[in-house]
């Protein structure tokens, strides 16, 4: 619906659109003898912008040219405004935090960036701890986390696209990269599921992950992190960063399973220390999804593996256990899982207490009452303690749900169901990709493999020697180290 040049029916027109929002002021104003008013949100916008731009430059003239390009040109001392002419505009702007202008006689309204909402500043990264490095991370003001970035990236070939989705929401999205070393193929598959997103309502980047997967398989294909350094390393890279307002956390596409291993501060310490610990993590996974289920397969169905004095101590914990072995298994790991969940909810002072006392009571109490054996209690205690080793959340809940997949495979099937279980994963793998990039690149064949990929894997070779991009940048310009390719 469209201004007229009456003000009167104007300003009946968003009284009606904001029907029931009472905290939507209307002021009425004059500037010389034309009536002007002024909209905008209590509490959301920058009022001493308001009051100093707006309103003491409206008050103090005496002449008016009686047209929005005039109060822009000559009234508001704001940088950014922009006309709009609709009412369906007016509103989705008073309700962002910006302040509306209209003067009688004029079909156009001045939207003036008056943004002032409360926010938090920026803090430390709480999930993704760093001994060295940064220590800001990203906060729910989605404009701080755009300057966040670019106070690490000061290159203007840095593209950042805005959008908004959700039709109630109408959340503010951005979509940064590197212009001259993106590959535009993934940049097209990005935009193009970002615009498919038809929903009510987008309140955080999980959701915007959950709408472009779609059915994609139990592995992340994309990733998330609330760090700007990793960020802004990632953009480098030629990988696409998502920031949705309201949302403290970033999304990092595409996503192979290779960097889901990797840590911030893995590039800020020495690669021989980093490339051990980049090594236990990917024994760590593997440790934490598929040790519970070798263990009932080798108890239950092929004890004769089992070195004999090991056999013993086993057979010797389990000789007052009334429950059969994969019943035993599953009692632990359900009593983990919820001292997990447990120290997640309780405040931060109480959550650390739960989890060691808790673990220690439980599992020393299950041992005496017979309801479990101790070997079951330290397989449990070490998977767990293996997942934590694992850098990122999202492939953390993968290997927890494939740690029970294989666990019944190889209670139902032993070590047959065990390797079959696993030969599913490798083939669910392989079969995946994210934004055209095959998942479990390096590590499989694939476009432009020549080896130097390889360099920033299970290892972490000298800076000095990664002198290519990842496989997620444009061909053309693959090299950020000694040369450019042209």
């Amino acid at each position: 619906m469209n201004f007229e040049k009456n003000l009167a029916n104007n300003k009946r027109r968003l009284q009606e659109a904001l029907s029931g929002a009472e905290d939507v002021v209307l002021k009425d104003l004059w500037c010389g003898k034309t009536q002007l008013l002024l909209a905008y949100t209590d509490n959301m916008v920058n009022n001493e912008a308001v009051q100093q731009a707006v309103l003491t430059n409206l008050m103090q003239r005496q002449a008016f040219g009686g047209t929005a390009t005039f109060l822009q040109e000559n009234a508001i001392a704001v940088g950014e405004i922009k006309q709009v002419r609709t009412v369906e505009e007016a509103v989705v702007g008073i309700l962002w935090g910006d302040t509306l202008l209209l003067a009688d006689g004029d079909d156009a309204a001045l939207e003036i960036t008056t943004k002032g909402w409360p926010n938090r500043g920026v803090s430390e990264a709480k999930n993704e701890v760093a001994l060295q490095g940064a220590k800001d991370a990203f906060t729910e003001v989605g404009a701080f986390n755009i300057v966040l970035v670019r106070r690490r990236m000061k290159d203007p070939s840095l593209q950042v696209k805005r959008m908004r989705i959700g039709r109630r929401s109408q959340t503010d999205v951005a979509v940064l990269y590197l212009k001259d070393v993106v590959r535009p193929e993934i940049l097209a598959e990005t935009m193009r599921r970002l615009q498919e997103i038809d929903v009510d309502a987008v309140t955080d980047s999980g959701q915007i992950v959950q709408w472009m997967e779609g059915r994609r398989g139990l592995f992340p294909t994309m990733q998330l992190t609330e760090r700007p350094d990793k960020t802004a390393a990632s953009i480098c890279e030629g990988r696409i960063a998502i920031l949705a307002d309201n949302s403290p956390t970033a999304i990092l596409v595409p996503a192979t399973l290779n960097v889901f291993f990797q840590a911030a501060d893995d590039y800020y310490a020495r690669w021989e220390v980093m490339s051990l610990t980049r090594l236990l993590r990917f024994v760590a996974a593997v440790a934490a999804a598929g040790l519970p289920g070798l263990y009932v397969a080798l108890v239950v169905y092929h004890p004769h593996l089992i070195p004999s004095p090991l056999a013993l101590k086993i057979a010797e914990g389990r000789s007052s256990v009334p429950f059969p072995t994969v019943v035993e298994v599953l009692l632990m790991e359900l009593a983990f899982e919820l001292l997990r969940e447990a120290g997640i909810r309780l405040p931060s002072p109480v959550s650390s207490t739960i989890g060691v006392v808790g673990g220690i009571v439980i599992g020393q109490s299950a041992v005496e009452a017979g309801l479990v054996g101790p070997a079951v209690v330290i397989l449990a205690a070490f998977s767990g303690i293996c997942s934590f080793a694992v850098p990122n959340l999202a492939l953390v809940n993968a290997l927890r749900v494939m740690k029970i997949g294989l666990l019944f495979a190889a209670a139902f099937f032993g070590l047959y169901g065990f390797y079959l279980g696993c030969l599913a994963l490798l083939v669910s793998l392989c079969a995946t990709e994210s934004f055209g990039i095959p998942y479990l690149y390096p590590f499989c064949s694939g476009e432009a493999n020549d080896g130097t990929d390889w360099q920033d894997t299970f290892w972490r070779a000298p800076l000095g020697w990664m002198k290519r991009r990842p496989i997620f940048a444009t061909i053309k310009n693959r090299w950020r180290v000694g040369r450019r390719q042209k």
